[in-house]
C-alpha cells in the first residue's frame, strides 16, 4: 500500500496559529491536546502575537530559498539579501522547532506543518516597486519554485528532529480565490490585479505539493467559496476550511470530495473566545449535510477531521486549550453517534 492509501489522520487538530509568545507552552498544549492516533493530529504551532516574522507570511518568507523579505511599512518586500527581518523569522521558527522536539521525545504517528501556499504568498510579497508579486508571471514562478525548495529542506528538518513523526503538509491559502477572480487590490487600491488562470493556479499548486512525495497535504482557506474541485486536482488530500462559509452551493463538489477519498477539515469550533457548545452540538452541521448528500454516517468518522474554525491567534490561552480540547472530543461524538 502507499504511504497515502494506509495513512491514519486522526480524528481532529488545529489550524496552526496559536496565542503568546511562549513556544514551549504552546507545544505542550498542541502536543498535550492531540497525541496522535485516536487522539488527533499535533502541530508546529504559529505565534504570531510575537511580531513581524513570527506571522504567517513573514514564517514562511523566512523558509524561501535566495529570495529574501524585509518589512516595510505597506508589508513584506523582496529584497536582495537577508536582514534583520528574515533571521527574526528563522530564529523564531527554530525557537518552535527546539519546543516541538522537546514535547515529541519518541513521538510516532500523525504530525502536521503549516506554510503559506505560493498564491496567497504571491498576493502578498511585494516587488520592489511595491506591487504584490502577483503582478509578474515570472516572480511568481521563482516564488513558487523557492517555496517549494525551502519546504523541502524544512520537512526534512522536522522530520529528523521527531523521526517517527508521518508528516502533513497544509499550505495556508486563504487569498486564493481573489487570485482566482481578479480580486487582489493593486497597490494603489484603485485596480486590481489580473484574474490568474485556473490551469496555472493548478499546477503551481500541484507543484509545490509535490515536494512533500508521497506524503499527505492539506490545502487551508478560511475564505468563502473554496474551490474543492481545483485543489482535488492540484493533488490535495485533504481540505481545510470554515465549515459556517459552506452553501449549499458546494453540496456536488463536496459530495464528489468524499467520494473520491478526499479528506475534509471541518472547521466546526468557534477560533476566538465565547461559549462551546456540547460535543454533539458542534458536529451537528456535519451529520447533516451528510443526510443532505445522501452519504453513509458510516464514512463519517474516516472522512471528517474536527478543527477550529480558523487558527487560534487571537483567542485567550485558556480558550485556545478548550478549543483544541473540544475538538477531540467533537471528533469522538460523530465516530461514536454518526447518524
Amino acid at each position: 500500500m502507499s504511504e497515502k492509501s494506509d495513512f491514519s489522520w486522526g480524528p481532529a487538530t488545529g489550524v496552526g496559529s496559536m496565542p503568546g509568545g511562549d513556544a514551549r507552552e504552546a507545544a505542550k498544549t498542541v502536543t498535550g491536546s492531540f497525541d496522535g492516533g485516536d487522539q488527533g493530529i499535533p502541530f508546529l504551532a504559529e505565534l504570531p502575537a510575537r511580531g513581524p516574522g513570527a506571522d504567517m507570511i513573514g514564517r514562511t518568507a523566512g523558509l524561501l530559498v535566495d529570495l529574501y523579505a524585509r518589512v516595510e511599512p505597506s508589508g513584506w518586500r523582496l529584497g536582495d539579501r537577508p536582514g534583520r527581518d528574515t533571521k527574526r523569522a528563522r530564529s523564531w521558527l527554530g525557537e518552535d522547532l527546539d519546543a516541538l522536539e522537546e514535547f515529541t521525545q519518541g513521538y510516532e504517528g500523525p504530525l502536521k506543518v503549516q506554510a503559506v501556499g505560493p498564491w496567497t504568498l504571491a498576493a502578498a510579497l511585494e516587488l520592489r516597486n511595491g506591487e504584490a508579486a502577483l503582478s509578474d508571471p515570472g516572480a511568481c514562478r521563482d516564488l513558487a519554485g523557492s517555496l517549494a525548495e525551502g519546504l523541502r529542506t524544512h520537512l526534512a528538518d522536522v522530520q529528523r528532529r521527531v523521526p517517527g513523526a508521518r508528516l502533513v503538509l497544509q499550505l495556508d491559502e486563504p487569498s486564493l480565490i481573489a487570485v482566482l477572480r481578479g480580486q487582489v487590490k493593486t497597490a494603489s487600491e484603485y485596480r486590481t490585479h489580473r484574474a490568474v488562470d485556473r490551469q496555472l493556479v493548478e499546477s503551481t499548486l500541484r507543484d509545490v505539493m509535490a515536494v512533500h512525495g508521497t506524503g499527505p497535504c492539506v490545502v487551508h482557506s478560511c475564505a468563502p467559496d473554496v474551490p474543492f474541485a481545483l485543489l482535488r486536482r492540484a493533488g490535495a488530500d485533504a481540505v481545510s476550511f470554515d465549515f459556517s462559509l459552506l452553501t449549499e452551493r458546494d453540496d456536488e463538489t463536496l459530495g464528489e470530495a468524499v467520494e473520491g477519498g478526499t479528506k475534509l477539515f471541518a472547521g466546526v469550533v468557534p477560533g476566538v473566545d465565547g461559549p462551546l457548545s456540547d460535543p454533539a452540538g458542534s458536529v451537528m452541521g456535519v451529520r447533516t449535510l451528510w443526510r443532505r448528500l445522501g452519504l453513509n454516517p458510516g464514512s463519517l468518522a474516516e472522512s471528517v477531521v474536527v478543527t477550529p474554525s480558523c487558527g487560534l491567534a487571537g483567542a485567550s490561552p485558556a480558550y485556545a486549550r478548550a478549543a483544541l480540547a473540544h475538538c477531540a472530543r467533537a471528533a469522538r461524538s460523530l465516530a461514536d453517534n454518526p447518524e
